[in-house]
């Protein structure tokens, strides 16, 4: 296998790019190739098989939809949770090919076991840090709840934006913080 580092995350990049236009069925070394503008056979330099290539496609993702540290450099508070959402619906809107990916490496994980652990353990690692985030910040809510809906309404804004209106998220996030109103 190959090993630098540089060409190895623009073929992984690629492949990104290659599951949110094709899918996983069109996810194929020759495509990710084509995607990366670099010659034929030279994703298959850089990663086992498939199943390599679709557990790197699915950790990078992660990678690039991650909050910047900055980001999180505030006084807690409500708002503070509210711009941390729409901070996170600005991530995800900016790079929506990465999130398609996502999505279609969640169901290609139902039918494969590797592929299902790792992006388990990345999420569940993810879903750490954000209650951990939450807990040291004093936000507040639930923050296993305030995870389920958010995700929710990112999957409706980012496959169907016509469907929510304007300011759904901002509406999620007080009917969630203060029930009963």
């Amino acid at each position: 296998m190959r090993s630098n580092p540089e060409r190895r995350t623009a073929l992984v990049d690629a492949a990104i790019e290659v599951l949110a236009a094709e899918g996983a069925r069109g996810l194929t070394f020759r495509a990710v190739d084509t995607a990366a503008a670099v010659p034929n056979g030279t994703a298959s330099n850089y990663f086992a098989n498939r199943d390599d290539l679709l557990t790197h496609a699915g950790l990078r993702i992660h990678d690039r939809l991650g909050p910047n540290p900055a980001d999180l450099d505030q006084p807690p508070s409500a708002e503070f949770l509210t711009t941390l959402l729409q901070l996170l619906r600005h991530r995800l809107t900016a790079d929506r090919t990465g999130y398609l990916a996502l999505l279609e490496l969640r169901l290609e994980a139902t039918r494969r076991p590797a592929l299902q652990q790792a992006l388990t353990e990345r999420v569940r690692a993810n879903l750490e840090e954000n209650r951990a985030l939450h807990e040291a910040h004093g936000l507040p809510g639930d923050p296993l709840v305030l995870y389920c809906a958010v995700g929710g309404l990112m999957l409706e804004q980012l496959t169907l934006p016509g469907v929510l209106p304007e300011g759904a998220l901002e509406d999620v996030v007080r009917g969630l913080l203060s029930p009963g109103t």
